[in-house]
């Protein structure tokens, strides 16, 4: 009998209802062709606007609502018409926090047609997986403003890193690194500036690092990382960064990659004890939200890395080449990679080279 997955839908703001749709009809399409699942899907019409009717980004008990799903399919959040804190914070964190994704995996690999912002980048010269804290850190809400508007007004955000946060992400990126051809981890710190937090990010780096004699490893402080990252993208494979150097960080490594319209990411709970969140790293792009020009090929790619945790690793991979070849061929280009084709187009020339 043929899985059925239940999925939750969300574009939220901006592309993000423009990308999502197109990447649902790849996501269908591959499990038609290879006959290998179906996808229940429930839409839900979350974020900024929602927010302007209902003064909230999603439902009270929205968590509730979303916990037995299968996985979460999302687009993007945040838009002019809404505070970004509040965007942010009442949608995409809230999901994330509240079913303990503490995983956000971005990979970042050059393709062949496509071409890097670097000089004499080839394919496979860049490969990188950011393996960023997703639910700590700076982001955890922790802080606060007193005697808003005075002259004595003060400000708070106050970094959270937890000893149970932080070894469990170093361990999920050393699993990781073990099933990657180069097995090496590289530690994202800033510890000579912040000795508390990232002081035991670096502790707790050092004791993990130890049961993993086959991964080499190296720590660099974030800033010469992100340099490094420019200068000498080659030598990096696996990155694990607490949440704030990992959000700046993909961002880079997206962008070395060509376009940041090429970034997905996963946001995942190992355990499986909620639904994990799938979505591309692009964010709401309002400056061409409602164009249809929107690259889709994130958001192809982030459903593929869905099907790939649900266990429909060769639909996922069926996926992943129609995007390699889609990529190689060049005939068909979103502005952000040079060309004038539509939303559309591109995810039409990715249903193409899907197994028929």
């Amino acid at each position: 009998m043929m899985q059925r997955y239940r999925i939750a839908v969300i574009p939220g703001d901006g592309i993000g209802q423009e990308v999502v749709p197109a990447g649902v009809e790849v996501l269908q399409a591959a499990g038609e062709r290879l006959a290998a699942y179906a996808l229940d899907l429930v839409w839900f019409d979350w974020g900024c606007d929602y927010y302007l009717r209902h003064g909230r980004m999603m439902p009270a008990d929205g968590l509730e609502i979303l916990r037995d799903f299968d996985a979460i399919y999302f687009g993007a959040c945040g838009f002019p018409t809404v505070p970004d804190h509040i965007s942010l914070g009442g949608l995409r964190l809230a999901i994330c926090q509240g079913f303990d994704q503490y995983v956000c995996l971005r990979p970042a690999r050059l393709l062949a047609g496509v071409a890097s912002p670097l000089a004499g980048k080839r394919p496979g010269d860049i490969d990188i997986v950011v393996v960023r804290e997703n639910t700590e850190g700076l982001y955890a809400g922790a802080g606060g403003r007193t005697h808003r508007g005075l002259p004595i007004e003060v400000a708070t955000q106050i970094q959270v890193f937890t000893r149970v946060g932080v070894e469990r992400i170093i361990r999920y990126a050393f699993d990781l690194a073990r099933r990657r051809p180069r097995r090496h981890v590289t530690s994202a710190t800033k510890a000579n500036a912040c000795p508390y937090t990232l002081g035991l990010w670096d502790e707790l780096f050092a004791q993990v690092a130890g049961a993993y004699p086959d991964v080499t490893t190296d720590v660099q402080l974030v800033d010469s990382l992100a340099a490094r990252c420019v200068n000498k993208p080659e030598s990096l494979d696996v990155i694990v960064a607490d949440n704030l150097f990992g959000d700046i960080l993909s961002d880079i490594t997206g962008a070395l990659v060509g376009s940041l319209g090429l970034a997905p990411s996963a946001n995942i709970d190992p355990e499986r004890r909620y639904p994990s969140m799938f979505e591309p790293v692009h964010g709401s792009a309002p400056d061409i939200a409602g164009r249809g020009i929107a690259n889709p090929i994130a958001a192809i790619w982030s459903g593929a890395m869905m099907l790939e945790f649900l266990g429909q690793e060769p639909a996922a991979g069926a996926i992943l080449r129609a995007i390699e070849e889609t990529l190689r061929e060049g005939a068909v280009r979103t502005p952000d990679l040079g060309g004038q084709a539509t939303t559309r187009q591109m995810a039409a020339a990715v249903l193409a080279h899907l197994p028929i």
